[in-house]
């Protein structure tokens, strides 16, 4: 895929930001000495982390250099590294790793969840947040669209990028005997947007883009409008005219 587009991500950065407040209230950690925030995107997470400890060592990890970019004018003081959480290790003594919204994007993530959680001393804290949405209509719809004619071709393997989530109970099993305790559960969040076309503006910076990134403008835009014509009957106007977009997510906090 072409990098992220921290400015089309950020649209919606309140909205974005809110499971990683909720997740963050489960960490029970006072005063840990090095904390790393996984696919730190733009910073707005990492910035929910230096609030909560402010003498902490933060670093924050990602892949896109868009994003990186971002996240450095946001938080000048504090480290931010680009990297693949596959290949990547927390440095020593790490004692908090968070990760909002990354660990769907990873291939045999449950490999890597196990990782990290086995090098963490005893008390660290391993919190992960990751979208569980496949089966949500934004997402049926942009697969539905990809495997008619003219984007078949070039689009069939755009649903292969994300797998499903194991369910909770994979979770639990893989990563119960490796620490002291584990949390698991499920939020649905139901955002509140303007209309069926903000539903749109939302997915473009996240799960649309492996549908429209291999696509040139001609094909994009004909792309975008059929699925956006989908969109609109799928998410109808409440009374005051505004959409509700559901989303379910999933929450997981194993300490070490």
């Amino acid at each position: 895929m072409a990098d992220w587009s921290a400015e089309q991500y950020l649209k919606f950065e309140d909205e974005r930001t809110r499971p990683a407040r909720d997740l963050l209230a489960q960490v029970p950690t006072v005063a840990p000495g090095k904390v790393a925030d996984i696919g730190c995107g733009p910073g707005n997470s990492t910035a929910l982390l230096v609030e909560r400890w402010p003498e902490a060592s933060v670093i924050g990890v990602d892949t896109s250099a868009d994003m990186l970019r971002q996240a450095r004018e946001r938080l000048p003081q504090h480290k931010f590294i680009e990297a693949n959480v596959a290949h990547w290790a927390p440095p020593a003594g790490t004692e908090v790793l968070f990760a909002n919204a990354v660990f769907q994007w990873v291939p045999d993530h449950l490999k890597h969840l196990k990782r990290l959680v086995s090098g963490l001393g005893a008390g660290g804290v391993l919190a992960v947040q990751m979208p569980d949405n496949l089966d949500e209509p934004s997402h049926i719809m942009m697969r539905e669209v990809a495997f008619q004619e003219p984007w078949r071709h070039q689009l069939s393997k755009a649903a292969e990028l994300r797998d499903s989530l194991p369910k909770p109970g994979v979770y639990y099993d893989a990563l119960r005997p490796l620490c002291s305790r584990l949390e698991i559960w499920h939020t649905v969040y139901n955002h509140v947007l303007d209309d069926a076309a903000a539903v749109v503006e939302w997915v473009k910076g996240t799960g649309l883009r492996p549908f429209v990134d291999p696509l040139d403008l001609p094909e994009r835009k004909a792309y975008l409008a059929a699925y956006t014509a989908r969109i609109a009957a799928a998410y109808p106007p409440q009374a005051d005219g505004k959409v509700l977009l559901r989303f379910p997510r999933i929450f997981i906090v194993a300490i070490k």
